[in-house]
């Protein structure tokens, strides 16, 4: 990497490069109907179709991608909600190795069954009680494996910045990208190559409302720290962010959007029956933002990355019986 600015474009070329033929190269999906909703030319980056659901497989695999083999011969660790360690665990299985992943005790069941499913190790911690980063730093340490951390890794920030890349090599010229912000690891690759390959692009994250703290720390120009979020986006429950994703978000990020969970809940439900796509709370608040008329204009063409798809049946039923119509 680069010790000019944390992770560049060629960064993210390179990721390209490493994940090739191994993670997906998920489809773009446009709607008349969705266009003529939001008055914009609207494509959707369809990474709930991703390998293990989410767009983290690509920083996943890239971190692991680039240890030592000596060193990821002897497993890894890593900490995260559900996405990243779905991601990291399968990662480990494609190179031959093992994981242990420490997640909150009140992980979706489907995330940590698809975590155990890959075959790795699950370690539980409390996480409105305990730091979540020390605990995973703690198992890292007490089992002699590397940490892939959820952003805080220039590889993992590269490799999330693939999904924009393929956006913009698939769509051309956008006005505008929308990206969902947990700890800032997408939006920073996104902003980080979006930026280099359309200079003038505005890239746009948006938080649910109970978990501001990437807007908050925008607006005030330093990282600022929330109580644990209480919101149905369960990937985006951050109380701050990270320091390297915020030192790339803070130059290259236009601003952040906030969206009511009830507005996540209809935007999953156009998606499922508009689109024919089941996405994630987290997944879906790029869509509730746009659909609310907060991240373009009239005429824009704009894309937008549907993060991930990991919800369950159950779960999904439950959050579309509390909508309001």
């Amino acid at each position: 990497m680069t010790t000019a600015v944390p992770v560049t474009a060629d960064d993210v070329r390179e990721a390209a490069r490493t994940i090739a033929g191994v993670a997906h190269r998920t489809p773009v999906v446009t709607s008349r109907t969705l266009d003529e909703l939001t008055g914009c030319r609207v494509f959707l980056k369809c990474e709930n179709l991703q390998r293990s659901g989410a767009f983290k497989f690509r920083g996943a695999y890239n971190a692991l991608a680039h240890l030592d083999p000596d060193v990821r011969t002897r497993g890894v660790a890593a900490y995260s909600s559900g996405n990243h360690a779905q991601a990291v665990a399968l990662a480990a299985k494609l190179f031959g190795t093992t994981a242990v992943i420490v997640m909150p005790e009140d992980a979706p069941r489907s995330k940590v069954d698809a975590v155990l499913g890959y075959g790795a190790e699950v370690v539980t911690y409390d996480r409105y009680g305990e730091d979540r980063a020390a605990v995973g730093e703690k198992v890292a340490a007490e089992r002699g494996l590397p940490l892939i951390p959820p952003y805080e890794s220039p590889y993992v920030v590269a490799g999330q910045g693939t999904a924009a890349l393929e956006l913009l090599e698939d769509c051309g010229d956008l006005d505008v990208v929308v990206a969902p912000v947990g700890g800032g690891g997408l939006i920073a690759g996104v902003a980080t190559i979006a930026t280099a390959l359309s200079p003038g692009i505005r890239v746009v994250g948006v938080e649910p409302e109970a978990g501001d703290d990437t807007k908050r720390s925008l607006e005030t120009g330093h990282r600022v720290t929330i109580d644990v979020p209480r919101t149905i986006a369960d990937g985006q429950m951050v109380e701050t962010p990270g320091e390297l994703t915020f030192s790339i978000n803070e130059r290259l990020v236009e601003r952040v959007e906030l969206v009511s969970d009830d507005e996540i809940r209809q935007a999953m439900g156009l998606a499922f029956d508009r689109l024919k796509l089941v996405v994630e709370p987290s997944g879906a608040s790029g869509l509730a933002a746009l659909l609310a008329g907060r991240v373009a204009g009239r005429g824009d063409r704009v894309g937008v990355i549907l993060s991930g798809g990991n919800v369950d049946v159950t779960r999904f039923m439950e959050l579309m019986a509390t909508r309001t119509s």
